[in-house]
C-alpha cells in the first residue's frame, strides 16, 4: 500500500506550516495555490496555481490527491458537496465546514447544542437591526456571516445606519457586544473514526481584530471552567461531525464563558504547539484527516507563549531576525516568506519556558523587535 497524497486548497501560512509534517509523515503534498510564490508554493515540492472557486479547478486538483484539506475556508460549500458525491474525501467534509464558513449557521447550531451563545439575531435591513439594537441594548456587533477574518466583515456599531452600506449582499448577523474580561481558544483534533485530542485552552490577546499572542496554558483559568471548556469542544467536534483540528475562540466572562468564533483547520490560536506540545496541530490535522491514531496533545513545558510578528513600517526584516536568534537562542521563529503590509501576519515567535511573566516579555519584544516596533536591542526584561 502506497502513502497517500494530501491535497491542501489555498497557498498560505497555514498550508506553509502543514509541508514540515507532510514530511515527516512520508506522505505527499500537493498545493492549490491562489498565485505563483504564495507562502506555501515557496516550501511545496507539488503546487498547482488555480482558482480554489471554479469547480472545474477543483476537480482536476481533486485528481491528483487522496485526500483534500484546506488552508482556509473559504471554497464555495456546493463544490465541495459536488467533490464529496463523486467520490473524493474532504475533510472536514462541507457539512461541517459551513459552520466555520457560515456564522449564521454556527450561531443556529450553538443554540441547538446548547452551548453558551451571545444574544444574537438575523437581520435584513436596517430597520430590523435598529429593532436589535434598540432591544438589547447599544453598541451591538454586526458580522457578514460569510468571508470575514482576522476583523475583516465584523464591526461594532452604535446605530442601523452605521452598518446601511453592509446590506445588499443577503442577511446580516448582529450580536451582543460581550462584557468579557478576556478572550479563550481551545483547538481539538477529531479523526474520521472518532479519535478526539484535545490542547490545553488558552487565553490570546486580540488586537484590531487580530490575534497578536497566545499564552498556553491560560494563567489562572479557574480548572473548572478549563474542564467545561474542554467538554463543551469535544461536543461540538462530535456534533459536526468534524474532521482535522478545529479552534473554538471564546469570550470569558465573570460567570462563565461564550462562544465567539469557530475555524475548521488549524488556527492562529493553535501555533504554540508547534514548539510547545508534542504534537503540533498541523501535524494532528494530517494525521486526523488521514484516519491516523492522533498524537499526544500534552504541553512540553509550563508555559508557551505564541506572538505574532505584524507588518509595520521596517521592510528589511533580515537583520532584525538575526538580532532575535542571537539575543534569545531559545525563541523560534517562524517566518512566513511573505512581503511586508501594515497589519500582515508575517511570522511569529515561540518561547517556553517557566515563568509566564518572563516568557510574554521574551516573547513581545522577539515578535516586536523583527517587525520593527520595538527598537530596543536589549531590554530590561523580568
Amino acid at each position: 500500500m502506497s502513502f497517500p497524497r494530501i491535497g491542501v486548497i489555498g497557498g498560505g501560512q497555514l498550508a506553509r506550516m502543514m509541508a514540515p509534517a507532510a514530511e515527516a509523515l512520508g506522505v505527499a503534498f500537493h498545493v492549490l495555490s491562489e498565485a505563483e510564490g504564495s507562502s506555501a508554493a515557496q516550501v511545496s515540492s507539488q503546487v498547482t496555481v488555480g482558482d480554489y472557486k471554479d469547480f472545474d479547478t477543483l476537480r482536476a486538483f481533486a485528481e491528483t490527491v487522496d485526500v483534500i484539506t484546506f488552508d482556509h475556508e473559504h471554497v464555495p460549500t456546493e463544490h465541495l458537496e459536488a467533490l464529496v458525491a463523486a467520490g473524493h474525501s474532504v475533510h472536514p467534509g462541507p457539512h461541517a465546514l459551513v459552520y466555520a464558513q457560515d456564522k449564521l449557521k454556527m450561531r443556529a447550531k450553538m443554540d441547538e447544542l446548547g452551548l453558551p451563545n451571545p444574544t444574537w439575531r438575523e437581520v435584513t435591513d436596517t430597520d430590523s437591526l435598529q429593532a436589535f439594537g434598540d432591544e438589547i441594548g447599544w453598541p451591538i456587533i454586526v458580522k457578514t456571516p460569510r468571508g470575514g477574518y482576522d476583523g475583516h466583515g465584523v464591526k461594532l456599531i452604535n446605530s442601523a445606519d452605521e452598518a446601511a452600506d453592509w446590506f445588499g449582499k443577503g442577511p446580516l448577523l448582529a450580536e451582543e457586544a460581550v462584557d468579557f474580561t478576556r478572550e479563550l481558544s481551545v483547538m481539538v483534533g477529531r479523526s474520521p473514526m472518532g479519535q478526539t485530542a484535545v490542547w490545553p485552552v488558552v487565553a490570546t490577546l486580540q488586537e484590531g481584530g487580530i490575534c497578536t499572542e497566545a499564552v498556553a496554558p491560560a494563567p489562572d483559568l479557574d480548572p473548572a471552567k478549563a474542564q467545561a471548556i474542554t467538554a463543551d469542544v469535544l461536543t461540538v467536534a462530535e456534533s459536526l461531525g468534524v474532521t482535522g483540528v478545529m479552534a473554538m475562540e471564546m469570550f470569558e466572562t465573570a460567570d462563565g464563558y461564550m462562544v465567539n468564533e469557530l475555524a475548521m483547520r488549524p488556527h492562529n490560536t493553535g501555533h504554540w504547539t508547534q514548539d510547545g506540545s508534542i504534537t503540533t496541530q498541523f501535524e494532528q490535522h494530517l494525521r486526523a484527516i488521514l484516519d491516523l491514531p492522533l498524537g499526544d496533545p500534552a504541553p512540553k513545558a509550563p508555559v508557551t507563549v505564541m506572538a505574532n510578528v505584524l507588518g509595520a513600517d521596517r521592510e528589511d526584516l533580515y537583520r532584525a531576525y538575526l538580532h532575535v536568534l542571537a539575543h534569545d537562542p531559545q525563541v523560534k521563529v517562524h517566518m512566513y516568506g511573505k512581503g511586508v503590509r501594515p497589519g500582515r501576519k508575517l511570522g511569529h515567535v515561540n518561547i517556553s519556558g517557566d515563568n509566564v511573566e518572563s516568557v510574554l516579555a521574551r516573547a513581545r519584544h522577539a515578535a516586536h523587535f523583527i517587525a520593527g516596533t520595538d527598537t530596543n536591542p536589549h531590554p530590561d526584561l523580568p
